[in-house]
């Protein structure tokens, strides 16, 4: 028998004074029966980044042909589509040419150092990928903004962000990688 997703509810109140985007957001997660807390969390996050009406949630990473999370316009065209994780640069390569952005957020301590010496090459290629890491400090402290129904307020400003909820609040720090576009993420 096939263990089925857990089904999570956000509001999410987002603050981004870097693009002058202030909306409020309800959001259904479903998290994948192999998903840990912090990479649904950090699919939160990465939305709250890019926050946009039209902005998706991919069907998880039971779909190896779509994103995390993506944006297409009214002809189906990706503007952006966001992948996390350590991904094959395969699997960003074929990203980079169906969409005009292509956000990785990268996480996993030391791992993303090693994957990204490895790969650095081939991903300086695509002009169009920006690469951010998040500690795994800070992804322990996302897991435990998680409850089935979240009310979360996410502020941005500068280049420092902060994701919390009526009792706590992290500041989440990027590491930026690689940049292809300096206006999809504030860097400051």
């Amino acid at each position: 028998m096939a263990l089925k997703a857990t089904i999570f509810k956000a509001s999410l109140a987002v603050a981004d004074m870097s693009r002058h985007h202030y909306q409020d957001y309800n959001l259904t997660l479903a998290q994948h029966p192999s998903e840990t807390t912090e990479r649904m969390m950090l699919r939160l996050l990465a939305f709250a980044l890019c926050a946009h009406e039209d902005l998706t949630f991919g069907k998880g990473i039971s779909d190896d042909d779509e994103a995390a999370v993506y944006r297409q316009n009214l002809t189906g065209d990706y503007q952006l589509w966001i992948e996390l994780g350590l991904p094959e640069e395969k699997r960003l390569r074929r990203a980079s040419h169906k969409t005009e952005q292509l956000l990785l957020v990268a996480y996993g301590g030391t791992a993303v150092d090693k994957w990204y010496s490895s790969e650095q090459k081939a991903l300086s290629q695509l002009k169009n990928l920006t690469i951010v890491a998040v500690s795994p400090a800070d992804t322990a402290e996302l897991a435990k903004l998680c409850d089935r129904t979240m009310q979360l307020q996410c502020t941005i400003n500068e280049g420092q962000i902060w994701l919390g909820n009526a009792a706590h609040s992290v500041q989440v720090q990027l590491h930026f990688i690689q940049q292809s576009n300096p206006a999809l993420l504030a860097s400051e």
